[in-house]
């Protein structure tokens, strides 16, 4: 991690913390939960060393970075906010995005609200969904996967933080780092996280101690309620995001995602990617990569990989 500068910048109103290495055109990547920049510590040597300038901010309620107290205010409208407002204090007009999970989720809408900012996006994991202006996303997850389903089980405001309390932060990483399973995760009230996330025996090779403890050490400080309250904003933010009902993402498009990784297994997410329903909502979707044997924190798990398929994606531009 040597050459990684750090600094704090004060932008829309809270106070961003930044991680960035390199000269060059701007690559901003945006990590997701339970995440820091930190999951972002391969791709930003990477990129620096390719002649760009890496950028990874702790979104709001992460890290190093504000957690506002009232769980309205992590909207796709407030955290677009705050990128949009980081990307001009970094000076160029354009940048290029990068996004995994939560990030990729705002990447999609700094592209729709903004899409004059950026170059060109590479997203992981999370598909571009357009809303449904019939059904409500958690009440849709409710439908489909019960009560018990993680998303539905994040809404209560202390309950998940009190099972992670239980069980410690450390334990907690451990667990859903390395969570693999090409499934639906369920964590049924009488049972918590203790039982339905299995314990690694050993960490995989590509997650140490050392990046457990970084991890663990933040989240120990930060606590987990300003990620949970991303998941806290789903159905907020398809009540405010209706004027934007059957909009287009119009900027080049790269996607890569494990097959392995759970939201490839969301009921109709593979016909829905593979089919043509992708392309329609992206028509600038120049490719897709699906990364066999890989989970959900791909960007961690092939970092070399990834890097090279971003960059071989965003040096055409």
């Amino acid at each position: 991690m040597e050459g990684i500068s750090h600094r704090t910048l004060l932008v829309n109103g809270v106070n961003i913390h930044v991680a960035e290495k390199g000269e060059g055109p701007v690559v901003l990547l945006l990590h997701g939960f339970p995440e820091l920049w930190f999951s972002w510590r391969h791709q930003i040597v990477s990129l620096a060393a390719r002649g760009y300038r890496a950028v990874a901010p702790d979104l709001r309620g992460f890290g190093d970075s504000d957690a506002p107290p009232s769980s309205s205010v992590y909207t796709a409208f407030h955290v677009v906010g705050d990128l949009v407002a980081l990307i001009q204090s970094l000076g160029p007009d354009q940048v290029f995005v990068v996004g995994h999970d939560w990030g990729a989720y705002m990447a999609w809408w700094l592209c729709i609200l903004r899409p004059d900012m950026v170059k060109a996006l590479v997203n992981l994991s999370v598909a571009y969904a357009p809303r449904n202006p019939g059904r409500r996303p958690v009440d849709a997850c409710k439908t489909i996967f019960g009560d018990d389903h993680y998303i539905c089980r994040f809404q209560e405001h202390g309950a998940i933080e009190a099972e992670i309390a239980q069980i410690g932060t450390t334990l907690f990483m451990k667990k859903f780092l390395t969570y693999r399973k090409p499934a639906a995760l369920i964590i049924p009230k009488d049972k918590g996280l203790e039982v339905s996330l299995e314990t690694p025996v050993t960490l995989p090779s590509w997650l140490s101690e050392e990046d457990i403890n970084y991890f663990a050490s933040k989240f120990e400080k930060s606590g987990f309620t300003g990620g949970l309250n991303y998941y806290r904003c789903l159905n907020l933010n398809w009540e405010l995001t209706a004027p934007w009902t059957e909009v287009q993402v119009d900027v080049p498009v790269k996607f890569i995602i494990g097959d392995l990784d759970l939201t490839y297994h969301t009921p109709g997410i593979q016909d829905y990617i593979h089919k043509g329903g992708f392309k329609s909502a992206v028509p600038f979707l120049e490719d897709v990569v699906v990364m066999e044997g890989v989970g959900h924190f791909i960007n961690q798990e092939r970092p070399h990989e990834v890097s090279d398929l971003i960059y071989d994606f965003i040096h055409k531009f």
